[in-house]
C-alpha cells in the first residue's frame, strides 16, 4: 500500500516509523516531515493547511490510506475532501473533530449523555465570565474554548488568578480567536492519565493509557506546554479501571456522537483524572497525543497500518491488538524559552552517537536538516527521547541515559519524567 502521512511533529515521526515496518507498506510519504521523518518516508514540501494540495498529492501518487497526525487538519475538514476524492482517511471528519474544536461543544456533549465530568459553565464575554467566578468562590479551571496547542488551560485557585486567567485568554487574546469564549469548570483532584481508544464510527477498542507531563519545569510546576515527556502504562490502569472507562466513558461518548449526527472515526484521545469518585473526563483530543504517541508506539506489537486500515474500513470488530509488557517512557527535548518565546537554527549534535542504541529511538518532532546532513532545532518540542525497559525506571533511565549523549547546550529538558511511578516503585536505578 502506498501511505501518506500527514504532519511535522515527533508523533508523526513515530507513526511514519511504525507503519514503515508494516508488511503492507509499499511506499510511504510525509507532509511537509522532518529531519528525523525523512529516514522513514520520502518527505513532500506541503503544509499541513495546504487541504487542496496535500488532496491533489494523494491522487497523483496513488495514495491508498491518508493519515492525519495534528488535529487543525482534521477540525478544518481534511478527512472530508479526502473523503469527496475516494481517498481512505484516518482521522474523524470536521463535524466529529468539533469534540476537540470547541471545549463547550464537548462539556455540553458529556452533560446531554450523563458522561462524567467537572462542573462547568460557558462563557463569551469577560464581565459575564468573571461575575460567574467572584460569585462561585472556589479552585476552578479556565479553559480557552478553541485550538491552543495544549496551553490554554489555567489552573485557578483563588478567584483572583481565575479573573487574570480570563484577561489572558479573552482581553489580550493569548490564543487568538481561541479564546473568543471560555469554559469554566470546577478543579478536580486526582492522578491524570491519557487514554486511547479505536474508533471506527459504531465500535469501540480500547488501546492503552499513558500518563504525560505538561508543566515546563520538574515538579509538575510551570506553565503548560504540549508535554515535556510521557510514560506507558502507569500502574493506575488497571483492567478493571479499563472496563469502567469504557463503559462510562468511551461507549457513551460514541454513541452520543452518532445520536447528534457525527459518527466518529479515528483514535478518540481521553484526558482522564482518577478522582474519589471515579474518572472524569477533563478533555477530549481526536488524534494521537504528541509526545503520548512516542511511548505507545514504542510498546505496540500488532501491524500498526492494519489497525489504521481496520478503522477506516469499518472492520474494527475483527482486531486484536498486542501489547509488550515492557515499559515506555519518553523524554522530550524542548528549545529554551518554550513555551514562550524561543530561537530557531542551533545545531544538534551527537546524533549519531545514539542512532542503533537497543531499545531507544529518538523521534524527531522539531526539526531541519541541511545539505551536508546537519541536524537544527526548529521548533519549541524539537527531539522525543524514547526508551523501553522492564520498569517504567528502567526505561527512564535508559532514556536520560541517552539524553546526557546528544550535544544541544540550546535545549532543555524535565529531570523527572515518570517520577510518580518510579517513587512508587522505589527504583532510582542509573544506566551508563
Amino acid at each position: 500500500m502506498r501511505v501518506l502521512v500527514i504532519g511535522s511533529g515527533g508523533r508523526e515521526h513515530a507513526l511514519c516509523w511504525a507503519i514503515r515496518q508494516s508488511p503492507l507498506c509499499q511506499k510511504l510519504f510525509c507532509a511537509p516531515g522532518n529531519a528525523g521523518i525523512a529516514a522513514e518516508a520520502l518527505c513532500v514540501p506541503i503544509a499541513v493547511t495546504e487541504s487542496t494540495k496535500l488532496v491533489a498529492f494523494a491522487q497523483d501518487a496513488a495514495i491508498d490510506i491518508v493519515v492525519v497526525g495534528p488535529e487543525a487538519p482534521l477540525i478544518n475538514g481534511l478527512a472530508d475532501q479526502m473523503a469527496a476524492a475516494g481517498i481512505r482517511c484516518f482521522g474523524p471528519s470536521a463535524r466529529a473533530a468539533f469534540l476537540e474544536g470547541s471545549k463547550g461543544f464537548m462539556k455540553d456533549l458529556l452533560a446531554r449523555y450523563r458522561i462524567p465530568t467537572a462542573e462547568y459553565s460557558r462563557f463569551r464575554t469577560p464581565t459575564a465570565a468573571k461575575a460567574f467566578i467572584r460569585a462561585w468562590d472556589r479552585p476552578i479551571v479556565v479553559k480557552a474554548d478553541g485550538l491552543a496547542a495544549g496551553k490554554g488551560v489555567r489552573l485557578c485557585l483563588t478567584p483572583s488568578e481565575a479573573e487574570l486567567a480570563i484577561d489572558t485568554v479573552m482581553v489580550q487574546r493569548t490564543f487568538g480567536s481561541a479564546g473568543d469564549a471560555v469554559v469554566v469548570e470546577a478543579l478536580l483532584e486526582g492522578e491524570e492519565i491519557s487514554f486511547f481508544a479505536l474508533v471506527d464510527g459504531i465500535e469501540a477498542l480500547p488501546l492503552t493509557a499513558v500518563q504525560d507531563h505538561k508543566a515546563l519545569r520538574d515538579g509538575d510546576i510551570g506553565p503548560n506546554t504540549g508535554g515535556m515527556g510521557a510514560h506507558s502504562p502507569p500502574p493506575v490502569l488497571t483492567p478493571a479501571l479499563e472496563r469502567d472507562i469504557m463503559r462510562r466513558i468511551i461507549l457513551p461518548t460514541v454513541r452520543g456522537m452518532v445520536d447528534i449526527g457525527r459518527p466518529f472515526r479515528g483514535v478518540l484521545f481521553a484526558g482522564i483524572i482518577l478522582t474519589a469518585d471515579g474518572p472524569r473526563v477533563l478533555e477530549f483530543n481526536v488524534r494521537f497525543g504528541d509526545p503520548e504517541c512516542q511511548a505507545l508506539i514504542m510498546r505496540l506489537q500488532s501491524d500498526l497500518l492494519q489497525i489504521l486500515l481496520s478503522v477506516c474500513d469499518g472492520r474494527l470488530s475483527s482486531v486484536a491488538i498486542n501489547w509488550s509488557d515492557q515499559a515506555a517512557l519518553t523524554v522530550v527535548m524542548a528549545a529554551r524559552g518554550y513555551p514562550g518565546h524561543f530561537s530557531r537554527g542551533s545545531e544538534i549534535r551527537g546524533l549519531e552517537r545514539v542512532m542503533g542504541l537497543p531499545d531507544v529511538k529518538v523521534f524527531h518532532a522539531g526539526t531541519r536538516q541541511d545539505a551536508t546532513g546537519r541536524v537544527f532545532a526548529d521548533g519549541g518540542r524539537v527531539l522525543g527521547i524514547t526508551a523501553i525497559g522492564h520498569t517504567v525506571a528502567e526505561a527512564k533511565a535508559r532514556a536520560y541515559a541517552t539524553v546526557k549523549k546528544i550535544d544541544w547546550p540550546e535545549g532543555y529538558y524535565r529531570h523527572d519524567i515518570g517520577w510518580r511511578t518510579v517513587r512508587h516503585s522505589g527504583s532510582t536505578r542509573e544506566l551508563k
